[in-house]
């Protein structure tokens, strides 16, 4: 999957700036204008950074980083006015990885978000339970034992894993697993599944997915 971007901004001019710039670096941008928007945004799907405006329409941006950071260690770039020494180290204190000072060059903003992603792929571990996967390096264990997926097995087991619990719909997985490039009625999604309950049941991990009849599936907590 690529790499998606949430960019958490009230104005409209700085967000198509910033989105555009993003794109043709090749990143998938979701925006949103508002914090309550973005948070939505951000547990629905599970961005690999944040740009985070500071001043947001209904609440402080370094709320938004707080309130991000109680389930999340995404990498949040906080754009703001203000200069000051102690706000800066404010924001830092409330989970922001980084920060520009507005006006800034969309150059320098693609640089620092290419750090922060580099830095974040080095050292990612998905842990829930006895399930371990690495994203960058395309490992997955089970129980201490490697579970051998194929590419779109491991793309989707990572993406239930980043969420646990949370029941995703067969619209949705093929949304964000397959970028919506399935044809309607597809099967696909369940045979994938059916393939992983298969090689996780040989190490005693069958009912780690869960199927919630007519709307889709979870990765059971422990």
């Amino acid at each position: 999957m690529d790499q998606r971007i949430l960019l958490i901004e009230d104005n409209p001019d700085i967000t198509r700036v910033v989105q555009y710039e993003l794109e043709q670096a090749g990143y998938r941008v979701l925006t949103a204008a508002d914090g309550i928007t973005g948070l939505t945004a951000a547990r629905e799907h599970s961005p690999d950074l944040v740009v985070l405006d500071l001043g947001l329409p209904d609440f402080d941006g370094a709320e938004v980083a707080r309130r991000l950071r109680k389930t999340s260690s995404v990498p949040i770039i906080i754009l703001t006015a203000m200069d000051a020494v102690d706000r800066k180290v404010n924001l830092l204190e409330a989970g922001a990885d980084d920060y520009m000072t507005k006006p800034f060059h969309p150059e320098e903003l693609i640089a620092r978000v290419k750090v922060q992603l580099r830095h974040q792929q080095h050292g990612e571990v998905i842990s829930i339970g006895a399930l371990e996967i690495h994203p960058q390096k395309r490992l997955c264990h089970y129980n201490g034992h490697e579970v051998r997926l194929s590419p779109k097995e491991f793309d989707l087991l990572t993406f239930l894993a980043r969420q646990p619990g949370r029941v995703y719909s067969r619209q949705e997985i093929e949304r964000e697993v397959w970028n919506g490039e399935l044809p309607s009625n597809s099967n696909v999604v369940d045979v994938h599944m059916a393939n992983m309950r298969a090689k996780l049941r040989d190490l005693d991990g069958y009912g780690i997915i869960r199927t919630v009849r007519g709307i889709g599936y979870a990765l059971k907590t422990p």
